[in-house]
């Protein structure tokens, strides 16, 4: 038998991303690739792209541009573009960078197999349809090796919602949702392999809204509900939530469902509600707040998380003035704030920015806030025992790391066999971004 072949993944962005190249990594398995974390002595590269961060298309070409040297040293090596910037920039990769062998879009990966055919006999591939096919469906089963103790898997794509400055409904295409029984397959198969923890995925996850074995259509609490019966499943997340779609049997399975984690991404843009409407967001700030209300009664004891646009086009001191104001109220134990950079083909991307150095000032003062609003969350764990579900070695000697039910990093002086394992830690120390802890 011939040696395998090397594949090595490079995956910008989201924990969709993190998925989907797994599954990549998998498709190629058939065509004899195994995954490398040595670039050089790759047989294949794949960049697996995001289009949601700041010139995530000329990172792309700027990364691509110092694979050339590895290429002129290995005139076989192929290179292939994958995610959401091959969606969007599909033909003009390969006209900017002809060294580029395949581009695959994110709906169509599990054609990969057939693409490499054509690759393998000299010929360029490129595939950014939408199409009617379910991909999972076509995707080889997964094999039986072990799994790290926490594990993503999408139950959702896709978004309707149409935010004014998001490219999500233009890669990832309508919402679809994947029927309930193939994702507790999946959940099970998962669990076998040694996942304790899986976070459910989706560009709008709570907008979930797949067939049931019962024929009719399930949400996501509904699902969360029937996965937390799986013997060996001790965890349950999901990522990333749309407030208007927070229905009421959700809100309520944060108080009721044992093995869903108190931590919810739940980003609101913005505190103006003149901003929101330009975003098209379809809330106000006072619905958001109402909303958080509701889920802390359920469970007072959530971490909350969320994401801000700082400098959207109108943006005016009065409307950040509003966005700083709800943070005060919510009271957020992480989040992620960044500059409005305008995405070609959305909405926004034709209105008038905000000054530069305005729409800076305003990230470094609403980034103050929510690192003292994080450090206080984590302050407050200090003394408390919380659970955590350790997944791998920390960076010190004799040191395991692993994460509470909060989602916090927290770091512990233990043995290698804690790997897989949910024990007790008093906290006893915050640090900038993790806790330290002894184990009980």
């Amino acid at each position: 038998m011939s040696a395998p072949k090397k594949l090595f993944v490079k995956t910008y962005g989201c924990q969709m991303n993190v998925y989907d190249s797994e599954r990549m990594a998998e498709a190629l398995g058939t065509k004899g690739y195994e995954e490398t974390k040595d670039m050089a002595e790759a047989d294949m590269i794949l960049l697996n792209t995001c289009h949601i961060r700041e010139k995530a298309a000329e990172k792309m070409y700027s990364d691509l541009g110092r694979l050339r040297p590895l290429r002129e040293a290995n005139p076989d090596l192929k290179i292939g573009v994958a995610g959401c910037v091959a969606q969007a920039e599909g033909q003009e990769i390969m006209r900017r960078q002809p060294m580029v062998d395949l581009v695959v879009g994110p709906q169509t990966y599990h054609r990969l197999p057939a693409m490499m055919d054509k690759v393998e006999a000299g010929q360029k591939a490129l595939d950014t349809e939408f199409p009617e096919e379910d991909k999972f469906a076509h995707l080889p089963k997964a094999g039986k090796t072990r799994r790290a103790p926490a594990a993503f898997l999408t139950v959702q794509e896709g978004c309707d919602k149409f935010c004014a400055f998001c490219v999500v409904p233009y890669t990832r295409g309508a919402e679809v949702s994947r029927p309930a029984d193939r994702l507790l397959h999946e959940a099970r198969d998962l669990v076998e392999r040694g996942v304790r923890e899986i976070t459910l995925l989706g560009q709008n996850v709570n907008a979930y809204h797949g067939e049931g074995s019962d024929g009719m259509e399930w949400g996501l609490a509904r699902l969360i509900r029937e996965m937390a019966g799986i013997d060996g499943l001790d965890r349950i997340r999901f990522t990333t939530s749309h407030p208007n779609d927070m229905e009421d049997d959700l809100i309520a399975a944060h108080g009721d469902c044992a093995k869903l984690m108190p931590y919810l991404h739940l980003p609101v843009q913005s505190g103006s509600d003149r901003i929101l409407k330009a975003m098209n967001r379809k809330h106000t700030a006072a619905d958001y707040l109402e909303l958080i209300a509701r889920i802390r009664a359920a469970r007072p004891d959530l971490l909350l998380s969320g994401d801000f646009i700082v400098g959207f086009p109108g943006e005016t001191d009065a409307d950040f003035a509003a966005t700083m104001d709800l943070v005060k109220t919510v009271g957020y134990g992480m989040a992620y704030s960044f500059k409005y950079s305008a995405r070609p083909g959305t909405p926004a991307a034709e209105r008038a920015d905000v000054d530069e150095a305005v729409v800076n000032a305003r990230l470094q003062e609403l980034q103050a806030l929510l690192t003292q609003q994080q450090r206080a969350a984590q302050d407050s764990m200090v003394g408390r025992v919380v659970n955590v579900l350790f997944e791998k070695a920390g960076r010190m000697a004799g040191q395991m790391t692993g994460k509470s039910e909060y989602l916090h990093a927290v770091h512990v002086d233990g043995p290698e066999t804690l790997r897989g394992q949910i024990a007790q830690v008093e906290i006893i120390e915050s640090n900038t971004n993790s806790l330290s802890g002894r184990l009980v």
